[in-house]
């Protein structure tokens, strides 16, 4: 190498180092080419995109809480991208022979919206995913998750505290000059049902007629002091509260005091066209707190609660609203679950959910919501309150196991057949006590 080429490469030598010793930099600080090759290879590696996931989701409810939900899913997809949803609702007018049909089918959705008195028949037979893990329910009294318990495994979580109690169209009571009675009894019941027939027009009336609806019956049962009509699994109706129960509302049906069955029927809780109280045609219906918010959606600042009418004892109780369980056929068991611990202790989710399925279960959220309860919330939180000083405590009953199956589907009969004056109360009680006593 000759003399002018060695000058100019000592002179870009010590350019080079004093640049880096200019920068801070010290010679022997610069990555070597395994450490550059693996910095390159990180910092190109895109994150692992999550796998998109669908979950079908199936409940019942008023549209209130179809429209609350639905928001509550669009948030839960915004903040989860892989998660979308199809969405499966109605009025629970058949909702539960449906999800029945689905299970046997092995096509259940996977998250899907169960009543408290279904439990312990969809446990038994595994038509539900065990869920003990995954979610939070440290901020849920005890006793409501124990409810969704089977086997010390959890089944059902509860999603509100509800109570059974009535509303009323307290604008059109007060217009006709009625009082319904605090703590009223069903004296006063039955009696308000003929007295204020004279201050309704054509086609109205106090109430409806309650022959074909199980829940009152047993609301009927209990107050009277003799146990639930299907206590610890066993077949407890009381003959002479079953007949004198059919014989008041004959009375009433047969006196133009209710409608007439055909119109009992088209009954539907929450829908705009076929509720009786939203249509001005009955003033008084019994209601869960969970379904106040429903009937305030058809009569907004119309609607009033009271506690249901009592015997010896009061008739309402208290249970958990409803359940989400998950299907053991989901091929997403840890979405859904993961859902789910959102939907109950999530603020944002209950900013939108409000109290469309009762009460929150959770402790911190109740907490939460408290300074955000609308009229409409308080009302069905007020008819939790009125309720529960004497409360019936609540019996979920059987299930479809040992016969029950068989049983409700000829107990529905029997009810309808009184009501359309096919049977009467002496013969329906026999018809009843027959089935009853196949019961295993």
């Amino acid at each position: 190498m000759n003399a002018p080429r060695k000058v100019l490469l000592s002179s870009l030598s010590l350019t080079m180092a004093l640049t880096l010793a200019a920068c801070g930099v010290k010679k022997e600080e610069q990555p070597t080419a395994a450490a550059t090759a693996v910095s390159t290879s990180q910092a190109t590696k895109a994150p692992e995109a999550k796998k998109p996931v669908k979950l079908r989701i199936k409940w019942w409810g008023s549209q209130a809480r179809h429209d609350a939900t639905l928001k509550a899913l669009d948030l839960y997809t915004k903040k989860n991208p892989h998660v979308t949803f199809e969405p499966e609702y109605s009025s629970i007018d058949g909702y539960q022979d449906k999800i029945a049909t689905m299970a046997a089918a092995k096509n259940l959705p996977d998250i899907v919206q169960l009543d408290a008195g279904w439990l312990k028949d969809w446990e038994s037979s595994n038509r539900l995913a065990d869920i003990s893990t995954g979610i939070n329910t440290k901020e849920i009294d005890a006793a409501l998750v124990n409810s969704g318990k089977y086997k010390d495994k959890l089944f059902a979580v509860p999603l509100g505290n509800n109570a059974y109690g009535m509303v009323y169209n307290k604008s059109l009571v007060d217009k006709l000059g009625i009082k319904i009675p605090a703590n009223w009894t069903w004296d006063d019941f039955f009696r308000l049902a003929k007295e204020s027939k004279s201050k309704l027009g054509k086609d109205q009336y106090f109430t409806s007629d309650f022959t074909n609806d199980f829940v009152f019956y047993n609301a009927y049962q209990t107050s009277k002091g003799k146990g639930w009509p299907k206590q610890d699994g066993k077949f407890n109706y009381d003959k002479q509260t079953f007949i004198e129960f059919m014989t008041k509302f004959k009375e009433l049906r047969d006196g133009g005091f209710v409608p007439p069955a055909d119109v009992t029927v088209s009954d539907k809780l929450g829908d705009a066209k076929l509720d009786l109280l939203g249509q001005d045609k009955i003033l008084v219906r019994s209601s869960h707190a969970a379904e106040v918010a429903g009937s305030e959606t058809l009569k907004p600042g119309q609607i009033q609660i009271t506690t249901a009418p009592r015997d010896k004892q009061a008739s309402g109780f208290l249970k958990a609203s409803m359940y989400f369980s998950v299907s053991p056929d989901s091929v997403s068991v840890e979405e859904s679950k993961k859902f789910i611990d959102w939907f109950v202790n999530d603020q944002e989710a209950a900013d939108l959910l409000g109290t469309a399925r009762g009460v929150p279960v959770s402790k911190s959220i109740l907490s939460y919501l408290q300074p955000k309860f609308t009229p409409v919330d308080k009302l069905g939180i007020d008819m939790i309150s009125k309720v529960a000083p004497d409360a019936q405590t609540y019996d979920p009953g059987p299930g479809k196991a040992n016969g029950w199956d068989k049983f409700d589907l000829s107990y529905e009969s029997i009810r309808q057949q009184v009501m359309f004056n096919k049977l009467t109360p002496e013969k329906a009680w026999d018809e009843l006590e027959k089935i009853g006593k196949e019961i295993k």
